[in-house]
């Protein structure tokens, strides 16, 4: 490729000639880069403001998990419940067990906003932000006093993606897991186009940073193969000896912590990996995988993508210190990409698991651009602004679309979880049990506040259900359910209730009485077990007691949508407005 990088790294040997616009004669002053990063995260804060307090469910399961880990009780869904990994984002879900720690998570309002609402946005903005700086490290090593300009349109274009905005600050680890590639790439970036490749605090500080994206998703073991490969991209027929053993030392870097770690999931959890990976079952890679990438494509316009392209060949056609930024950011690019295209197809909508890639690529779009700007002739500078301008209104376009149609129907809001199973308290209340259980297909916002022992329908957060939906055993699914779990309520809806077939299963109207149903016992209906029963006015009151509390459209209210669900989110609080204890007793009394 016409690189030439050190054999033998070298502190005092300068690097390749400077590109047109490094101006590295002067040195650049720090306050420009510095208001870049926070103009860009401020760019990153206000399209984030859009979808107010929405948490999707999936990521309060993390928060239940770090809540038990801060008070004491261990990596458990509840207290009393057993070690089962049904999150897997071990990095993300420390912070947040840290941030209860020490006061800020889980505990009630902060400046008049939930902490569980607060806290993870706002440490998503600083990743955000961490983002920001990395790019700005990049830039301003190849652009110096004018990386500012790179820095913020970075910011700018990240702000501009919906798909980005939506998952970094859902409650969920994406943020944190963006940061760590990023980090490890510029990493990369920095050590290539200073020719310090092949140090060994380079080789080590990328297979952590490896070891750090693998805990934050399963899917991050593929960054450990970033440096060895980008090693073999810039080989010298004469350090062929150095670059294999730098390879070595960052992947060593990796499997020695990541095999500890190993060692302690086996131990805790008797699994080797998470129990959602189980549960979920994913498919094995298949070549047709790749063209899903032409999704990602279409998501972000055509027009787009086809300008940078075209920056990225014109960059990669001359020799320069972008041309091996790029090539740099290329792998870890194309490992991301990679990882989207393989994993299975995600439910949640608006790319989730794309994140990595959109933050990756607009930093190789913006070095493109940025370079060929840099050394275009006035006409070629004016025709990438008009390209520029004309695919950024028509992406934009786009943008604006699928941002007012998330913030008006987002992806299952944890509140409207939390609202439609603390229903199952006041179940318990009237029937007076303090011990039990309740089948759930959604247990994020159900954790946080449910009194019973959570049964997870789906499987994410128990071993057993994980394995027999791995298994793709249905039959298995039901009959755990009615001989083993036995649960006191049960709740189910489509899909999960045309996907196990439960409604049609004899042993439901043999145990259970219905409380409460939609016109379609498909769709929504709740059961409690006979002998969970004392009287017929029991019976009575609990069917009561739902249909009061049907009244309210919980689903997709605005409140439940894009508010919060309260100061606290406590077991055993029940959905507002709370029907107070004497009307429970009343409830019971007249029936």
């Amino acid at each position: 490729m016409g690189v030439t990088l050190e054999t033998e790294p070298s502190l005092d040997r300068p690097t390749t000639p400077a590109d047109p616009g490094d101006e590295t004669s002067r040195r650049p002053r720090r306050w420009p880069g510095v208001l870049a990063v926070l103009g860009g995260t401020a760019l990153i804060g206000a399209h984030a403001s859009l979808y107010g307090q929405w948490m999707v469910d999936d990521a309060s399961i993390t928060f239940a998990y770090a809540r038990s880990v801060a008070e004491g009780y261990g990596p458990v869904l509840q207290p009393g419940a057993p070690p089962v990994e049904g999150y897997s984002n071990t990095t993300w879900m420390l912070l947040l067990a840290l941030g209860k720690l020490v006061g800020l998570f889980d505990r009630g309002d902060l400046f008049g906003i939930p902490d569980y609402v607060l806290f993870p946005k706002a440490l998503a903005l600083v990743c955000c932000a961490g983002i920001l700086f990395a790019y700005h490290r990049a830039t301003s090593l190849l652009f110096k006093r004018h990386a500012w300009i790179a820095t913020l349109a970075g910011g700018a274009l990240l702000a501009l993606n919906p798909s980005f905005i939506i998952w970094c600050f859902s409650g969920l680890e994406n943020s944190l897991y963006a940061l760590i590639i990023v980090s490890s790439a510029v990493l990369m970036l920095r050590a290539a186009v200073n020719h310090r490749l092949l140090t060994t605090r380079v080789a080590v500080l990328t297979g952590l940073l490896a070891f750090a994206a693998a805990l934050t998703r399963p899917d991050g073991m593929i960054y450990a193969a970033a440096y060895p490969l980008l090693a073999l991209v810039f080989l010298h027929r004469h350090a062929w000896k150095p670059t294999l053993l730098a390879a070595a030392k960052s992947i060593a870097a990796f499997l020695v912590p990541f095999g500890l770690f190993l060692v302690w999931r086996y131990h805790e959890f008797h699994l080797l990996v998470t129990n959602t990976t189980v549960a979920k079952a994913q498919s094995r890679p298949h070549i047709l995988n790749l063209a899903r990438g032409s999704d990602l494509i279409g998501y972000i316009g055509w027009a787009a993508v086809f300008v940078a392209v075209a920056c990225a060949g014109i960059v990669l056609s001359q020799r320069s210190r972008s041309r091996n930024a790029l090539v740099t950011l290329l792998v870890p690019l194309t490992l991301a990409i990679i990882a989207y295209c393989v994993l299975n197809p995600d439910w949640m909508g608006e790319f989730r698991f794309a994140t990595p890639v959109w933050a990756l690529g607009t930093l190789a779009a913006t070095i493109a651009g940025a370079q060929v700007a840099a050394t275009a002739r006035f006409r070629g500078r004016i025709a990438l602004a008009v390209a520029t301008v004309v695919a950024v209104g028509l992406s934009g376009d786009m943008a604006l679309h699928n941002a007012k149609q998330f913030a008006a129907i987002p992806t299952f809001p944890m509140c409207t979880v939390a609202d439609r199973f603390e229903i199952m308290n006041g179940y318990a209340d009237i029937l007076g049990i303090s011990k039990g259980s309740e089948l759930v297909p959604d247990i994020g916002g159900t954790s946080l506040t449910a009194k019973l022992q959570i049964v997870d329908l789906a499987g994410l957060a128990n071993g057993p259900l994980a394995k027999l939906w791995g298994a793709k055993n249905v039959a298995g699914v039901r009959d755990y359910v009615f001989n083993v779990a036995k649960p006191t309520f049960m709740n189910f809806h489509a899909p999960w209730s045309t996907s196990t077939k439960l409604y049609t299963d004899p042993r439901l109207f043999a145990d259970y009485y219905q409380i409460f149903s939609t016109p379609n016992p498909v769709d929504d209906s709740d059961w409690v077990r006979k002998d969970a029963v004392s009287s017929p006015a029991k019976l009575a009151a609990l069917r009561a007691y739902a249909q009061m509390m049907d009244k309210r459209d919980w689903d997709y209210e605005p409140h439940f949508v894009k508010g919060s669900c309260g100061a606290t989110l406590r077991p055993g609080q029940l959905p507002p407005p709370p029907p107070p204890s004497e009307t429970l007793a009343a409830m019971a009394a007249k029936h």
